[in-house]
């Protein structure tokens, strides 16, 4: 009897544990970060080595003292042993004859197979630990050189690995917690890792000590995982332990306010943190490479010496949101007026909308064209499928449309609605600038400078492809984040603990961020006195850049939701309520305020 209960707890151990490493393997599925599927097939091999000893020592000792007691003992000890290559067949051997007939040979072939299994098991722990040895072994060997280290190896770190290989050949790559225990699932991902000759560590991003680095050379961070919160668990540690070290940047991927707050709340040091907004970033990067297009397409308004930019918002997910403020701040330009027609299936996508920048809505605002105040003018058409009819005569109705934005979700219906919408528009006798976001880098490069049967262009960009959205210009944005920093100490004027501030708060990065790509604009729109320095400005090119950089600032905090805080006193502001004392018009301004405005929007 003890010979058929130990061969079937054997036969459920291996089903049971063998069922649990395959799934971590192939799902991701880990009860902690410690128990991995070479842990859980450890644990079954023990249970059936115990099993399968059992009965035969119980036999073996028969009619000693303490036969029970030496059965389990030497059960154990013998099961620790056969990791080893030390066999315990030869006792199973020796003792099934007592077995059932039925069952002997079945007992044996099960007593080979965990035999031959468990050295091997061992011999695959063995090598994982000499991993994470050759590991920091190339790590150490890599002093001298700039290192970028990925919290985990995942789709959105390789292609942001490989284009900046691409750009610093000499830089090197590290990947942490790079085994999980599933390395079929994801042998295509560690192929590329290797093609990078990247460094890949089994341990957890916070779980090394990246400290055995010459101080010299750069080192960022990137917590790029898939989880928001551990992001974020992981970013907190890393500046908790590498706050001071020069040279060092961390930037933590996060839509959500988690990773703003933890920018707040981290003490004050040498690291640079930042937060990554992927749809923010796609934004800004569109108005920063095809804005120009924007006013390009704008139509001359009859009577008027200012030309309309007319756009279409089609979509007010993230993206859709995400641009429709963008552009209330992007299009303040002097010799041109904003429209936006938005279009949402939500029949609530106005009142959410209204109540993320209820300034920004207001009807003392919105509609309402004064000189030194934001100029702009919203429509949100809520409650509308492009599906629909009612869409179609919505959209019959805007006769000047110069640009559209399109992000429904999905990248079929997006490329849909592009068509249409290119083919009601040439019927109204329109051309507008048609601009699709995409998440396919295949279907982007298949359609890009796509025709009809007739050979004619359908004149639609795409954007957003995960290819492009996980690119060193758009993530880390060198060349324009420097220009925004120097636009911050301009406005700082030689304060240095409110020039530190520029990396410490999202405030006052993304705030220097929009001044920077709208003064770009600026220079190429020709704004009297864009290219110049504060010092070479003449009294009417600072008159005139002070006004112009007001209405971009009122637009711009109205976008993210601030309101006047109803008294011009400085210490009416709160920026916890998101309230400011300067969202006036500009003949309300303090000389001081107006100075500000020149030096920081002048060409610096």
């Amino acid at each position: 009897m003890m010979w058929t209960i130990c061969f079937g707890v054997a036969v459920a151990a291996m089903a049971v544990f063998g069922g649990l490493a395959l799934a971590a393997g192939r799902y991701s599925l880990r009860i902690s970060k410690a128990l991995r599927p070479i842990h859980m097939l450890f644990a079954g091999c023990i249970v059936m080595c115990v099993s399968l000893c059992l009965p035969a020592y119980y036999a073996a000792y028969a009619g000693t003292a303490l036969q029970g007691i030496k059965a389990v003992v030497l059960s154990v000890q013998r099961s620790i042993r056969v990791f080893g290559a030390d066999g315990m067949y030869s006792a199973v051997f020796e003792q099934v004859h007592h077995a059932p007939q039925g069952l002997q040979t079945a007992y044996l072939s099960l007593t080979l197979g965990v035999q031959f299994f468990a050295p091997l098991l061992s011999f695959g722990f063995i090598m994982s630990f000499f991993k994470n040895v050759s590991a920091s072994l190339r790590y150490w060997m890599s002093w001298f050189r700039d290192v970028y280290i990925f919290s985990g190896l995942n789709r959105r770190a390789l292609l942001l690995a490989r284009d900046i290989m691409q750009n610093h050949p000499r830089a090197r790559i590290v990947f942490a917690d790079a085994y999980d225990g599933s390395e079929d699932r994801d042998a295509e991902l560690m192929e590329k890792a290797r093609a990078l000759r990247a460094i890949c560590f089994r341990k957890g991003i916070h779980a090394v000590d990246w400290g055995m680095h010459s101080s010299k050379k750069q080192m960022y961070f990137f917590a790029i995982g898939r989880d928001e919160v551990q992001n974020a668990d992981h970013a907190l540690r890393l500046v908790e332990r590498y706050n001071e070290r020069e040279n060092t940047h961390l930037y933590i991927f996060s839509t959500g306010v988690e990773g703003e707050l933890l920018l707040a709340a981290r003490e004050r040091g040498r690291m640079k943190v930042r937060r990554i907004n992927p749809v923010r970033s796609l934004v800004l990067r569109v108005l920063q490479e095809e804005g120009n297009a924007i006013f390009s397409h704008a139509l001359p308004i009859e009577g008027e010496h200012e030309k309309q930019i007319s756009a279409v918002i089609v979509g007010m997910g993230g993206h859709g949101t995400e641009m429709l403020k963008a552009l209330c701040w992007y299009c303040q330009m002097d010799g041109y007026r904003l429209k936006i027609n938005a279009f949402d299936r939500d029949g609530l996508a106005e009142e959410r909308f209204a109540a993320r920048c209820p300034e920004l809505m207001d009807e003392k605002y919105n509609g309402v064209f004064v000189d030194g105040e934001a100029a702009y003018q919203i429509n949100v058409h809520d409650g509308c499928d492009v599906e629909t009819k009612g869409f179609a005569d919505q959209l019959s109705k805007i006769t000047d449309a110069t640009y559209v934005f399109i992000s429904l979700g999905s990248d079929e219906q997006n490329i849909r609605t592009a068509v249409d919408i290119r083919m009601r528009f040439e019927r109204m006798g329109l051309h507008p600038e048609i601009c699709c976001v995409l998440s396919s880098e295949k279907v982007k490069k298949s359609l890009g400078g796509v025709q009809n049967h007739a050979g004619q262009p359908y004149d639609i960009t795409f954007v957003g492809d995960a290819k492009e959205a996980y690119s060193e210009k758009v993530i880390l944005g060198s060349e324009v984040e420097e220009e925004a920093y120097r636009r911050h100490c301009a406005y700082c004027n030689g304060d240095e603990e409110k020039m530190e501030a520029f990396w410490r708060y999202e405030y006052n990065y993304h705030s220097s961020m929009a001044l920077a790509i709208h003064a770009a604009a600026r220079r190429v729109q020709g704004i009297p006195g864009a290219d110049k320095a504060d010092s070479e400005l003449t009294p009417e090119e600072r008159d005139g850049l002070e006004i112009l950089e007001h209405r971009r600032w009122n637009a711009y905090m109205r976008s993210e939701g601030y309101v006047y805080s109803g008294s011009r006193e400085k210490s009416s502001r709160n920026d916890l309520a998101r309230m400011h004392h300067n969202l006036v018009d500009f003949d309300d301004l303090t000389t001081e305020v107006k100075r500000i405005d020149s030096r920081v929007g002048a060409g610096v």
